[in-house]
Formats: C-alpha cells, sequence, structure tokens
C-alpha cells in the first residue's frame, strides 16, 4: 500500500520559513487585555495575530512618510 501523504516542494517550504526569533513580553494587564480580545474573536493563533498586526502597522507608516517630490 503507497503512504497517500501529500508531499510539499522543499523550495516552497524555504521561502516561508521563519528563522529570526522577537520577543515580546506583556504586563499582567496587557495580557489580560490580549487574551480576552482572542477570545472575543475567536483568533486562536495568537503569534500570527501579532505578527500581522504588528507588520500591517509598519507598512502604514511606511507608506504615510513616503517621501514626496514638491
Amino acid at each position: 500500500m503507497a503512504d497517500k501523504k501529500k508531499t510539499v516542494k522543499p523550495q516552497r517550504i524555504a521561502k516561508f520559513v521563519r528563522k529570526h526569533r522577537k520577543v515580546v513580553t506583556f504586563n499582567d494587564s496587557e495580557l489580560e487585555v490580549m487574551n480576552a480580545f482572542c477570545k472575543k474573536y475567536k483568533i486562536a493563533n495568537q503569534a500570527k495575530f501579532i505578527r500581522e498586526a504588528v507588520i500591517s502597522t509598519i507598512l502604514r507608516k511606511t507608506e504615510e512618510d513616503h517621501p514626496t517630490l514638491f
């Protein structure tokens, strides 16, 4: 019997591997707010949520601060 497990091309995996770590620490009240928010909006992956929130904020700020010619 052949194994029916799907295989993913190595080059696709390597492109999205997260190998750089940044650590964020929260105080008690910040963690409480984060947990309440994630529970309310049914966010299962908090790391993904934080990553997307940070990157979207950076991109928005970068767009606002772009240099102008005039």
